[in-house]
């Protein structure tokens, strides 16, 4: 019996359900609403999704990083994305939520008024940013993608901070 299973564990085949080599995040984004648009974040950079948190302030530290939260014993950089893009302040609610992504090995807790969910966006589906938007220094945007009827404004997550703001960062974490 043993020989017979050891044969046959010799011989089988790989399911191809279960090896499938396609990345199961690939043209997936979490989207969420700052404002009145949809901006849409590759799941890939996303560590996690929480409710807004106590933020302890920082001095010296641009407008836009509201301070350090406390996630489980590690110390991570809060950036309210509205403040990021200049966008006039609102007092966080309860649908407030922080989306804690990786930029460049530093993890960042993103801000958001609201999340909204995780759809497929396939690369023929995303278009360039508009010439416009770049030359008003908006390097932050990855592309538009068009989903049904609707625009989700796709983020570049790694130029949400420049490199020295990111090394300020991890001083003061």
């Amino acid at each position: 019996m043993a020989e017979t299973a050891r044969q046959s564990s010799d011989y089988l085949e790989p399911d191809n359900d279960l090896y499938d080599d396609e990345d199961t995040q690939k043209d997936k984004y979490l989207t969420f609403q700052i404002a009145r648009e949809q901006y849409g974040i590759e799941i890939c950079h996303i560590t996690e999704i929480i409710g807004i948190q106590t933020i302890t302030e920082l001095p010296e530290m641009p407008d836009f990083i509201k301070g350090v939260i406390n996630l489980r014993g590690r110390v991570v950089p809060a950036m309210d994305v509205r403040a990021r893009f200049n966008l006039p302040h609102r007092e966080y609610d309860a649908r407030t939520c922080i989306i804690v992504v990786e930029i460049n090995a530093t993890s960042v807790g993103l801000i958001v008024d609201q999340v909204m969910e995780v759809i497929d966006i396939p690369a023929e589906s995303i278009e360039p940013p508009p010439k416009a938007a770049a030359k008003n220094g908006s390097n932050f945007l990855q592309g538009v993608g068009k989903v049904e009827n609707e625009v989700k404004i796709i983020l570049n997550v790694s130029r949400l901070l420049f490199d020295k703001e990111l090394e300020e960062l991890r001083k003061a974490a």
